[in-house]
């Protein structure tokens, strides 16, 4: 299923190979990834800043403060913004500094803001905050009125995309005149969360809610730990290690 657009002037020039069209690709670069960059022209002058997202079916959902900001001006004027989300997978060392490069993956989303209904607000802030910390809305209190009220929630439609990416090793040939003594090869770039660390005034011995357990299960790829496992680990309690 093609997403992206292959004409001008979203067409990649660079590299065109590169260009990716694949729906499913889109959606797991996006489900990957928490922050992006929203990007709008405000004034005659350009604006970028990073945001918190959620990919919700065909959309991309950000939220912001009613007191202002340039997303809601961009929102409300219909004017046409770009939101870019770029993942860097690793490092490609070869046997020079101009072959060197990165595998990434990168998508650009064009089109216009639009405001949440207010009715709908209430599930696309839980939608949001489930992407973003999985299982926690079901943990904590919830939104008040007064806090729906200041929050507006933006969405973005994933109708005109860009995107390129790169997943490979080092450019070679046996016959291409380089020291093949020389190393060259990729460095992937794995991350993950580290311990969870209570807030000062969350009594001691609280245990740790299942939406962190989980977070740093899908983080390690190990075996799902217990509370009293990630205890041991964050404490450095017998019985556990502490995590790398």
């Amino acid at each position: 299923m093609t997403t992206t657009n292959t004409t001008a002037p979203r067409r990649v020039r660079r590299m065109p190979e590169r260009q990716t069209t694949d729906r499913f690709d889109l959606f797991a670069l996006l489900d990957d990834e928490l922050v992006g960059h929203l990007a709008a022209v405000v004034d005659g002058e350009p604006v970028i800043v990073p945001m918190a997202y959620a990919h919700v079916g065909h959309h991309v959902l950000m939220h912001g403060s009613t007191g202002g900001g340039f997303a809601l001006r961009a929102a409300a004027t219909r004017a046409t913004v770009a939101f870019s989300v770029t993942a860097l997978d690793g490092l490609v060392y070869a046997r020079s500094l101009f072959d060197s490069s990165m595998n990434y993956r990168s998508a650009v989303v064009y089109g216009v803001l639009e405001t949440v209904p207010a009715d709908e607000t209430d599930a696309a802030l839980i939608a949001l905050s489930d992407r973003l910390m999985p299982g926690r809305p079901a943990e904590v209190r919830g939104t008040t009125r007064k806090e729906t009220a200041a929050t507006r929630v933006l969405r973005l439609a994933l109708d005109d995309v860009v995107m390129k990416a790169r997943a490979g090793g080092a450019s070679e040939e046996p016959d291409d005149g380089e020291d093949h003594t020389a190393w060259a090869g990729v460095v992937p770039l794995v991350r993950s969360w580290g311990p969870p660390s209570a807030s000062a005034l969350t009594p001691e011995g609280t245990p740790i809610p299942d939406s962190v357990v989980a977070l740093m299960t899908r983080s390690s790829g190990g075996p799902t730990p217990t509370r009293n496992s990630v205890v041991a680990l964050t404490t450095g309690a017998p019985g556990g290690d502490r995590l790398p």
